[in-house]
């Protein structure tokens, strides 16, 4: 997809205002340029110049297709749990930055542990990239809800921390050479 692709939304969507997260609703009928699609989520333009995030569920709204996110290794041990984690982490991106939060640096750690019956508890620890972001829970609750969606996944747990604070070298070298900064 081209960046900058316009589409008439076919009916009302929910979305979340970008910087600070408010939730709210735009209706069928207005024009919105996409300015990025990555993951299962589309950050648009409204008319009115303002940010906002579409949920991949709602892409139909734009006239696209939902996509599903598939798990790559179908087992529910430990290990293959944690694999999956990873993974799907990495289809999680700040509506902000063209780079998941993996390799922006902002998952500071992935713990899988067994409770029985092909089942795993997961905790993961991650920051933000300024303390103050108000998509801070929404894209805790994408981590979230993506991990919860794998198989053998019990419960999940993700806490933002904000120290040791987030810093550009937190980012992979892909991400600063795909932000120029490398």
């Amino acid at each position: 997809m081209s960046e900058n692709e316009s589409f008439v939304l076919t009916r009302d969507v929910n979305i979340i205002t970008i910087p600070d997260g408010t939730p709210d609703t735009l209706k069928k009928g207005e024009t919105v340029t996409i300015h990025q699609s990555l993951g299962n989520n589309y950050t648009v333009i409204t008319g009115y110049g303002h940010m906002v995030r579409i949920a991949g569920v709602d892409a139909d709204a734009l006239g696209k297709e939902v996509h599903e996110l598939h798990t790559l290794v179908s087992e529910t041990s430990a290990e293959a749990v944690e694999k999956n984690c990873w993974e799907v982490m990495k289809t999680v991106y700040d509506p902000e930055i063209p780079v998941n939060v993996v390799d922006l640096g902002l998952v500071y750690q992935c713990e899988v542990t067994p409770v029985g019956d092909d089942k795993n508890d997961v905790y993961v620890q991650m920051t933000l990239t300024a303390p103050g972001c108000g998509m801070g829970p929404v894209i805790q609750s994408d981590v979230e809800k993506c991990i919860r969606a794998l198989p053998g996944v019990a419960k999940v747990n993700v806490e933002v921390v904000l120290d040791p604070p987030w810093a550009r070298e937190m980012m992979s070298e892909v991400a600063q050479l795909q932000l120029g900064l490398y």
